[in-house]
C-alpha cells in the first residue's frame, strides 16, 4: 500500500507541473498575461488554429486527473493511518510482558520478602476490644460466665 502511495504522489507532483504549465501556455483573452510572456503565440504556430481548444481539453483533463489523485490519496492515507493505529494496538497487547515472580540472583526457587507498600497504620486510634457473644444462642437470654 506504501508503494502505491508514493507512486500516485509522484503522478500527483508531475500532473501538477503539467496543469500550471498548460495554465501558463493558454492564449490570454486580450493578449495580455503570463501565457503571452512564456510563449503564448507559439501555440498557434505548433497546434494550428484550433489550439484554444486543445490546450482548453488538456487543461480540464489535467485538473480532473489532479482532483481525482488528490482525493484517492486523501482516502488512502486515512485508511493507513487507521490500519497502522489498530496494528499497533495488537501489538501492543501481544508484547505486554507476562506477569513473572521476582527470585532472588543465584538462588533460584528463593523469593525476596515482600515489598510493603502499604502505608504505616496510625497509632493514633484507640484500640477496640474484640466484640464476644454474651447472648445464648438458643434463647436469646444472657449467659452466666463459667467459672
Amino acid at each position: 500500500m506504501n508503494f502505491a502511495i508514493g507512486l500516485m504522489t509522484a503522478v500527483l507532483v508531475l500532473d501538477a507541473v503539467f496543469l500550471i504549465l498548460l495554465v501558463l501556455v493558454q492564449l490570454p483573452k486580450k493578449d495580455a498575461g503570463v501565457g503571452s510572456a512564456f510563449g503564448g503565440g507559439a501555440t498557434d504556430a505548433l497546434f494550428g488554429a484550433g489550439s484554444g481548444s486543445v490546450l482548453t481539453k488538456a487543461t480540464k483533463w489535467a485538473t480532473i486527473i489532479f482532483l481525482g489523485l488528490a482525493l484517492t490519496l486523501s482516502f488512502l492515507g486515512v485508511q493507513a493511518k487507521r490500519t497502522k493505529s489498530s496494528r499497533s494496538d495488537e501489538l501492543q497487547k501481544k508484547s505486554a510482558p507476562a506477569k513473572t515472580t521476582p527470585t532472588i540472583p543465584g538462588l533460584p526457587g528463593i523469593l525476596p520478602p515482600p515489598s510493603t507498600n502499604a502505608p504505616a497504620l496510625s497509632t493514633n486510634k484507640p484500640a477496640v476490644a474484640p466484640v464476644t457473644n454474651t447472648l445464648s444462642p438458643s434463647t436469646n437470654a444472657p449467659v452466666a460466665p463459667k467459672k
